[in-house]
């Protein structure tokens, strides 16, 4: 009997389909309830949990306002560099985390940078300031690849007709091109909110692993997996992958996924 090509392409899918999915049922199905509503329930739980979140907002709304003018003169406007400057902002995503974290920990440690912030009181290294700078750093790229192929969908010719009823640049980028690329900014916005919570390499490098001070939710996962304590760093994975799974959702139901989500 002739197997056809299709039938064995669609038989790979399901098979790693389901394995990925036998690979996350065990974090959700494998605990009892009770002992995850207990490690929820920990005051190291709630301060990892409320960390991530505020640590994540802040981050995420940072990356749209500096993510949305780079993408859009990245669409826009030849300069000299472009390319340089486009393959630097992509670069993080094929770096490993820790290498990115390993970056910044230099940046912003015993060089001009960091002890000339260090006079003005900012101090990254080690803070919860560093949770943020980390979380920005490592969302910004896929941020930025969203919004470029948002803008990039947008045609100018709309602009040009704006701009020839005698709306200025900046009013034609607010009330034309942005409403235009409004599903492409709120893709991006979700999965900046996304890759943001669940940062963990560079955070590890840059603000450190230090217990209820800059333990968001992926550093008590790995705190908690290296100290045998499973039932917390469980807790910790089915929070991380409802957030996962809220953004997939919001892309897939909304259909954001055009733009490119990396």
């Amino acid at each position: 009997m002739r197997v056809e090509f299709r039938h064995v392409c669609i038989a790979i899918a399901i098979l790693i389909a389901i394995m990925l999915f036998s690979a996350l049922a065990c974090i959700l199905f494998l605990p009892k309830p009770s002992e995850i509503l207990q490690s929820l329930s920990t005051e190291g739980m709630k301060y990892s949990l409320r960390l991530t979140l505020v640590s994540s907002v802040i981050s995420t709304l940072t990356v749209m306002i500096i993510g949305i003018p780079s993408a859009y003169a990245l669409a826009r406007f030849p300069f000299p560099g472009k390319n340089i400057v486009m393959s630097i902002l992509d670069l993080p995503v094929a770096m490993p985390e820790v290498v990115l974290g390993l970056s910044l920990l230099l940046l912003f440690g015993k060089n001009p940078l960091g002890v000339a912030l260090a006079e003005l009181g900012v101090r990254i290294v080690f803070t919860k300031l560093g949770v943020v700078v980390a979380e920005f750093f490592t969302a910004l790229p896929y941020a930025i690849r969203v919004l470029y192929s948002a803008f990039e969908s947008v045609s100018s010719r709309y602009e040009l007709v704006s701009r020839s009823l005698g709306y200025g640049a900046l009013e034609t980028f607010l009330y034309v091109t942005l409403p235009m690329a409004k599903s492409g900014v709120i893709a991006a916005l979700v999965i900046a909110f996304a890759r943001s919570v669940g940062t963990f390499g560079t955070v590890l490098i840059l603000a450190g692993g230090t217990y209820m001070i800059t333990e968001t939710l992926p550093i008590m996962l790995y705190l908690n997996m290296s100290y045998g304590n499973l039932g917390m760093a469980i807790s910790s994975g089915i929070l991380l992958l409802a957030v996962s799974f809220v953004a997939i959702y919001v892309v897939e139901r909304t259909g954001l996924a055009r733009y490119e989500v990396p």
